[in-house]
C-alpha cells in the first residue's frame, strides 16, 4: 500500500515562503565587487509565497515579498527548503503600480 498524500495548508496568518537564492555577486555604489559568499548582516531578501493561512490579509500564493531572513523558520518539503513566517514579519510586497507604493520598481 503507498503513503497517502497530503496537502500543506498554512494555518492563521502563517505564510510559507521559498527564498530567493543569490547566486551573483553584487557591486556596491563605489564599485566594489562584493562576493555572492559574503552575508550582510540585517539584510532584507526576496522571496515568493508558497502558501498562505486563511487569515493572512495582504498577500496571496505567488506573491513576491521582502523579509528578514534570520529567526525565521525553515522546513524542507521534497528536497525544497522554505520559510515559515507570520504575515506581520513580511517589510513589503511587490505589486503592478498602484496609487499607494513607493514608486520603485523591480
Amino acid at each position: 500500500m503507498a503513503d497517502p498524500k497530503f496537502e500543506i495548508q498554512m494555518l492563521h496568518d502563517r505564510v510559507m515562503v521559498k527564498a530567493e537564492q543569490e547566486t551573483e555577486e553584487r557591486r556596491s555604489t563605489a564599485g566594489i565587487v562584493i562576493p555572492a559568499t559574503v552575508k550582510m548582516d540585517n539584510r532584507l531578501i526576496w522571496g515568493e509565497v508558497a502558501g498562505v493561512g486563511a487569515n493572512a490579509r495582504a498577500v496571496k500564493v505567488g506573491d513576491k515579498v521582502l523579509f528578514s531572513p534570520e529567526d525565521q523558520l525553515e522546513v524542507e518539503v521534497h528536497g525544497q527548503t522554505y520559510l515559515v513566517m507570520r504575515e506581520r514579519d513580511l517589510h513589503a510586497v511587490a505589486t503592478p503600480q498602484t496609487d499607494h507604493g513607493t514608486g520603485l520598481y523591480l
